[in-house]
């Protein structure tokens, strides 16, 4: 019996998987040095500074966890913060701690929370109230009408209305107590 030699075809490395990885790095280090420097841009998701901005609050009224109905108008005399947020939200829980504290610290000074939560049903709402503690007013948005009024769908989001009515600041993304203290603390003093 002889032996054949069996001669393997020697296969090339396929060039389309390195090359479209590199292409992803580079496209990835675009987008990273395309971002805006400055507002809007933070060094952490934690930190994200809000959008200024200058327009009349939306029109919107909504029932409360206590089945009461409540407008944004009813809150005129205060500086406030409209929070939408979700009970399955990863960055809107991370939040509410940070919101908790800094309403807590602030409330005398004629600030206001509004969380308006985006679709879950009461008893899911109170639940999570309950584990965080949450003292400052809590409305329920079955239908996103909050989502439409603000045009923004990501949550969380956010929204800081003067006393005149003006919305002033916005974010989108989880805020931080160093960004609360910058942006709306000095409002506060404002007539």
């Amino acid at each position: 019996m002889s032996k054949k030699k069996v001669r393997r075809k020697q296969q090339k490395p396929n060039p389309v998987i390195p090359m479209a990885g590199g292409l992803l790095l580079i496209g990835f280090a675009f987008i990273i040095m395309a971002l805006p420097k400055g507002e809007g841009r933070a060094s952490s998701p934690s930190s994200i500074a809000p959008l200024r901005v200058n327009y009349s609050a939306p029109e919107l009224s909504l029932a409360t966890m206590d089945g009461k109905t409540e407008s944004l108008a009813d809150y005129r005399k205060d500086i406030v913060l409209v929070n939408n947020w979700a009970t399955w939200c990863p960055p809107c829980k991370a939040e509410m701690p940070t919101l908790a504290a800094y309403y807590k610290e602030h409330r005398e000074e004629g600030f206001s929370i509004i969380a308006i939560e985006a679709g879950e049903p009461a008893n899911v709402v109170s639940q999570f109230v309950q584990s965080y503690n949450l003292t400052f007013p809590i409305w329920l948005d079955p239908d996103g009408a909050s989502l439409r009024a603000f045009g923004n769908g990501n949550l969380p989001n956010s929204y800081v209305i003067d006393r005149s009515g003006t919305v002033r600041y916005a974010w989108t993304g989880e805020i931080s107590q160093a960004m609360l203290e910058k942006y709306v603390t000095p409002l506060l003093t404002e007539e």
